[in-house]
């Protein structure tokens, strides 16, 4: 993530290689960050503080507290800290950091890696406006970037941040509905790719609900309609619903932890 970030900040001109510098401790990560972005790599996390004023905090949640007590001392006001660790709180965040950096957590999803993606951001302890501008400039470099409140941002992390593996499976379940009906595989996958791509670029540009998108398509005893029963009887409304949920209660579960 650290590196689509990198890469998205970069297309859109907001930052060049030269001041782009990462750290991580293990070599292979560093070295791919560089060749993918051709930013430089810090012998670790303190020289990166020490050389930067905006820094992106992208580790697993079980790693934040000692790596942000490793940079106890090195995080001043001059600092603004934006974490992408999922489920992890403000609070938590502010706890671990001592007195020092401006905070701000955000939840990005993975289609950042090709400038689409939906994130959403909360802005804590000393965070500005001016950081809140900075931060959806940043994030808007690689998709759409939307303000909440913290306490909501556990559902945005079981809906768009966990929502990019949910419609994986439907893209795949699309194109195995293809191969049952005889398409070959690759013609089958690259149609339910599209179709995917086509319903969502259409939702996005004339802003009318699904609901109404999905009733124009359905013709009165057509195709549609019959595929859609189909649908409904399989439970595939509730069973995404249900996922949305489970992701949520589980990043909640993930910020409840030391």
């Amino acid at each position: 993530m650290a590196t689509a970030l990198a890469r998205g900040l970069m297309q859109a001109g907001l930052a060049t290689a030269g001041e782009l510098l990462g750290s991580d401790p293990l070599p292979g990560a560093t070295a791919s960050f560089a060749e993918a972005t051709g930013g430089s790599i810090a012998v670790d996390n303190a020289a990166v503080a020490a050389a930067a004023q905006v820094l992106f905090l992208c580790v697993k949640p079980q790693q934040v507290a000692p790596v942000l007590k490793g940079l106890r001392g090195k995080l001043t006001k001059d600092h603004l800290l934006i974490s992408i660790c999922a489920g992890v709180p403000l609070s938590a965040l502010a706890e671990a950091c001592g007195q020092g950096p401006r905070i701000v957590r955000v939840m990005p999803n993975t289609p950042c890696l090709v400038g689409a993606g939906a994130s959403a951001y909360a802005l804590g302890p000393g965070a500005t406006r001016q950081d809140g501008e900075l931060v959806a400039r940043l994030l808007g470099a690689v998709g759409l970037a939307l303000e909440v409140e913290e306490k909501l941002l556990d559902a945005v992390t079981g809906l768009s941040g966990s929502g990019p593996a949910f419609v994986f499976i439907i893209i795949e379940a699309l194109a195995d509905g293809g191969v049952r009906m005889g398409l070959p595989r690759p013609i089958a996958l690259a149609l339910a790719t599209q179709t995917v791509l086509g319903a969502a670029k259409l939702t996005m540009e004339t802003g009318q609900h699904p609901a109404v998108s999905k009733d124009q398509v359905a013709s009165p005893g057509g195709t549609t309609i019959a595929g859609i029963q189909a649908l409904e009887a399989g439970g595939l409304r509730a069973a995404l619903m249900a996922a949305v949920e489970a992701a949520t209660r589980r990043s909640e579960e993930l910020g409840r932890q030391p």
